[in-house]
């Protein structure tokens, strides 16, 4: 790449992340019946990135797929409940490098797979009831950072940081709205409705090859792709 004017270039990768999740409602937080609790979040995928020029920018795409908690518990009205919902996430991130670190900043799109709900407690079922019809796809900012703990040249590169995510659509549907979702609680909204958003706050780790490039010699010569 150095003997060469590089206009752009391709690595990929394969990423997992691990942190606390919560499923914040404002309703919920200004009611006395029920009270958060920090749950454990897991995903898993790949990346794809695009690199630009020389410099040390470009966006990368990350295919993820995830399991989301949002945990609840009162023991005087409910006892404990806990929401799950499986998705697959699409992050389009952008992504700036400096001194082995990097910055990266842009939104998620998070397609439902499937949503669960179960209440746990004494008199309680404590099985799970499919409330999939309930919720909708969402949008969330991302934002994190991080640095190379393997590889510096761009043919193989380890990558670990930290992501903080916040979702900035609600991801309960009209019918979801309908029947008091997430909980399904009328006595939380008499207040009014008020939308949930997931929040995620964890680890992340990555493993990325270079694919390739497109550049031209420096001596005038044409613009090719090289692998690397």
């Amino acid at each position: 790449m150095y003997g060469q004017k590089t206009y752009v270039w391709f690595d990929a990768g394969l990423k997992v992340q691990v942190g606390k999740t919560a499923l914040f409602n404002q309703a919920i937080a200004d009611s006395d019946l029920v009270d958060y609790s920090l749950s454990n979040g897991f995903s898993y995928g790949g990346k794809f990135g695009i690199n630009l020029g020389e410099g040390n920018s470009g966006f990368t795409f990350d295919l993820m797929f995830s399991d989301f908690k949002g945990e609840f518990e009162n023991q005087d009205f409910m006892g404990q409940a806990e929401f799950n919902m499986k998705a697959m996430e699409l992050y389009v991130l952008f992504r700036n490098e400096q001194n082995l670190s990097y910055f990266e900043i842009g939104p998620k799109f998070s397609f439902l797979r499937d949503a669960s709900r179960r209440f746990i407690g004494e008199g309680l079922p404590g099985t799970s009831e499919d409330v999939t019809d309930q919720f909708k796809n969402g949008i969330t900012g991302v934002l994190g950072f991080g640095f190379n703990l393997i590889g510096t040249d761009g043919a193989f590169t380890g990558k670990i940081g930290l992501r903080f995510e916040y979702g900035i659509t609600d991801i309960v549907n009209d019918s979801g709205q309908a029947l008091f979702a997430p909980l399904g609680i009328q006595e939380i909204y008499n207040e009014g409705y008020k939308g949930s958003h997931p929040i995620f706050a964890g680890v992340v780790f990555e493993i990325n090859w270079g694919l390739g490039y497109f550049a031209k010699t420096k001596c005038g010569g044409r613009t090719k792709f090289f692998s690397l």
